[in-house]
This record gives structure tokens, sequence and C-alpha cells, in this order.
């Protein structure tokens, strides 16, 4: 993974933090590429003035930052306090929904990753400070960690489980949600068939409708009352609307009226929460980088993940999540996939297998802990399916070695072609494909072979774009 080591912020009390409980980061990025375009940065300075931050003390063991990748934690709760308080009652800080935003400052791309609520994670021991009673490390959901150690532990608890750098986070809560949407004029969605929520106070008749703030914010919320009731296909009516949003902010009715982008930033600033380092010039080399966004260049995607072992009603990441946090860190472009989406020719059929077509189990005999799952994370965006990792039981090899069942000879070449130094050698009763042992002479990859997975949001991981999409209506 490349880049510097982060630098430690200072150590400091954990201030008054205001919570959200949106999936809004989209629209506050945009909101700073709006500002930049009109070139009025006096004006842009008292505005951002309103945001709320408080500090957080990162002094963690924490992963590498990546030059030129900006990672945002954006992170909702079901605190309900103040004008949100007439969205129910709820006891202590719950994390209902958080994602990763990911923010290529050089080409202007931004992947935006969803992390839901019921995601398994092994979580970190973290400190009790004031308010909160710290933990031990233990397996949990994900947005356990905020309960017990507030926003510092929660952020270390991401950067934990996904090994991304995160630079800053940023909050917003129910009102300052509502007040956005009502500041563009409200948004327009397809509602595929009536919705009647009471939980999310949520009325709505089938068809194609521009939704005001209110309305915006129970269809966010809403669950129960859509699909099949799910934290996963909540979230995909939220990326949905998010794309929707974005759409209407950068139309030209709202780029060219200064009274609406002013309304629209004033209800951002105030409602918006972030770290201490998210200064005023960080925003703007970040609104300068999101200038010229092209909506297909805005990804949305759910991180990679399957019903958990031990419990149908939770989830653990799958195999493909380790790929596509490297290719974040590695600033990879994962706009698209292959331009004919087809299957392969005869004549390429002819040329020997493709990674797609190849199951391989990764042992570690190197004694390098983790070494597997680096390999893994390689192999899995190269398009190989990867069915396990650990360590070996039965051949301990003093050479890196590709196992190939019988007839496999052509696979076992080329996986050990891209490496630096492995041999193949032929092995009965594999119950894969291939089989490679890592052993004490590892070299890594060879020049030419992937350093970085390759990971389409869109054709790997079935993510969506902010283009606007065919609708149902």
């Amino acid at each position: 993974m490349a880049g510097r080591r982060s630098t430690p912020h200072p150590s400091g009390a954990l201030g008054a933090v205001r919570m959200s409980a949106g999936q809004w980061v989209a629209c506050a990025a945009t909101a700073l590429a709006v500002v930049v375009s009109l070139g009025g940065y006096g004006w842009y300075q008292g505005i951002v003035g309103n945001i709320t931050t408080t500090q957080v003390d990162t002094t963690w063991d924490r992963p590498t930052s990546v030059e030129g990748v900006m990672n945002l934690l954006i992170i909702g709760s079901d605190v309900r306090s103040g004008e949100n308080a007439d969205y129910g009652e709820a006891e202590g800080e719950r994390p209902d929904t958080m994602l990763i935003a990911s923010i290529n400052v050089d080409n202007g791309a931004a992947t935006l990753v969803n992390l839901p609520r019921d995601l398994v994670v092994d979580l970190p021991a973290c400190e009790a400070v004031e308010g909160y009673e710290g933990m031990s490390p233990h397996s949990g959901m994900i947005n356990s960690a905020m309960t017990f150690g507030g926003i510092g532990c929660q952020w270390q608890a991401v950067e934990n489980a996904t090994d991304v750098h995160l630079d800053h986070f940023v909050m917003m809560d129910f009102t300052g949600f509502k007040d956005m949407v009502d500041a563009i004029g409200g948004v327009e969605m397809c509602i595929p068939e009536p919705v009647d929520d009471p939980k999310a106070h949520l009325v709505l008749d089938a068809g194609l409708q521009t939704l005001d703030g209110e309305d915006s914010l129970g269809f966010v919320r809403s669950r129960y009352a859509q699909g099949d009731g799910g934290d996963l296909s909540r979230i995909d009516r939220q990326q949905e609307f998010m794309g929707a949003m974005l759409r209407q902010v950068l139309s030209s009715e709202v780029m060219t009226s200064p009274v609406t982008i002013t309304n629209f930033l004033g209800a951002v600033t105030d409602s918006v929460t972030t770290d201490e380092d998210l200064t005023v010039d960080t925003m703007t080399d970040l609104a300068i980088s999101m200038r010229e966004v092209d909506l297909q260049r805005i990804q949305f995607v759910t991180v990679p993940n399957g019903q958990h072992p031990a419990d149908p009603n939770r989830l653990i990441m799958s195999d493909a999540a380790p790929a596509l946090f490297e290719a974040i860190n590695a600033g990879a472009d994962m706009s698209g996939g292959g331009e004919d989406g087809g299957g392969e020719s005869e004549g390429e059929a002819e040329q020997g297998p493709a990674p797609e077509d190849v199951s391989v189990e990764i042992l570690n005999n190197a004694g390098v802990d983790g070494l597997a799952l680096e390999v893994q994370a390689v192999l899995a965006g190269e398009g190989y399916t990867v069915t396990g990792t650990g360590n070996p039981v039965a051949r301990f090899p003093e050479a890196t070695t590709v196992y190939h069942a019988p007839g496999e000879e052509a696979a076992a070449e080329m996986l050990a072609g891209s490496m630096e130094s492995a041999v193949t050698e032929e092995a009965e009763g594999l119950s894969q494909t291939l089989e490679l042992v890592l052993a004490p002479d590892w070299a890594g990859f060879a020049d030419g072979a992937s350093s970085a997975p390759e990971v389409s949001v869109t054709d790997d991981l079935g993510g969506i774009t902010a283009e606007e999409a065919e609708s149902a209506c």
C-alpha cells in the first residue's frame, strides 16, 4: 500500500458532537464544489464558519495515508435531541448508517462505500473517555463502537476493519438534511409502489414525484415498509436518493441561482459536525478537485458481504472486500470494466484460461503474518476465485509453489507467471483448481503484474453511479 505514514493528531477530550442519521456526504462535497465555482472565497469562509468541529484523539496504530486520496468517514446515529426529537426516542448512541467516501483528488472520482450496521467485525479496545465507558477487544457489530467509546472509538473500529486510513469525519442531523432538500426545491424520485411507514413518518403514492425535505427524510429512513425490510435494501434506496440529489444540486437551475446556493450551503454548514483538522483550506482543495465532477465517476457501493455463519440476522465481509479496500488505498480507477461485457470468443479460449475461470486456495508457509490475506486481495482483484486462506496442513515446500489438479497445468503456469519466484507441481485430491503455498522465498509479484487489485464498482460489485438510471415509473 503506497503512501506516507499518518501523523497522529494531538490528544484532547472529545467535544460535544451533534450526531446524524443520514447518508448525505456527496451533498456536502458537491456544495463545496458549487461554492468554489462561484469564486466567492470570502463569502464561502463566512458560511463554512458555521460548521461545528470537535477534537478526536487518533493516536492509535493507523493504516498508511495515501497521497492524492482523501477518505472521509460519514456517520449517522439514532441520537435524537433538540429539533430531532420529533423522530422518536432512542437511548444511547447507535450509529444507524456509516460509509467511507473515498475521493481521488487527482482525477475527480469518488467512491462511497456503505458499511451496514449489521456487519460483524473485530472491534478494538477503546479507553473510557468522558461520557463513555470504553470497551475491551471483541467481535461485534461495527456500529457498537460508538456506544462504548464515542466517535474516536468508532473511527478506530472502521480503520481496523477496513485497513483504510480515514482523513476526516463528517456528521449531519435530521433537521439539516430536511433543510438541504427544501433549499434546492426538493428531489425528484421514482416511487415504484405506494408507501405507508408510520415509523418513518412517511406516506407516498406510487409514481414519479418531487419529495420535499420531510418526505425525503422519511424515504431514506424507511425500512420495514419498503423492499424486503432489511438494512441492505434500505441502503440501496439511500444510494439512489444520493445520486438523485447530486443531480439536482448540479442542475443548471441550482448552479445559476445564488439564493438557492446560499440557502443550500447554509443548511449544510448549520448541520454539519467535522473534526478540527477538516479546515477551510482542506475543503477548498477538495472542492477544486470536484469542480468538473462527472456523475459517472461518483459511485455508490455496499461493502461486499454475506450472511454471518453463526447468525442469519448479521453480516460479515466477503472475500471481495479486501480487494475493494486495497483498490481504494491504491487510488485505483474503479469506474468501469470491459467495454463489451461479453464472454470469451473462441480465439480467446484457445489462448488459455482466464483468472475468472480459476479457483485457488492460499496457504501461508512463509512465516510472515497476514501475507496470505495480502496476496488474496491482489488475486481477487485480478479475478481469481479465492476459496480460502490459512496455513498448510499437507504440503510444506521451501519454494513458493502453485499446486494444480490434473489437467490444470495452464492455470498453474498463468498464476506462477505473475510472481517473481514460483514453481508449479501437480497434486491429487485438490478441492479447487489450484493451491498456492507461499514459502520463505516469497518475493512478491513480477513486474507487470498488478500490485493493486483492478476492481470495477459497477461491473464486479453491483454498485451504481450518480448518473440517472432507467426509471421504473
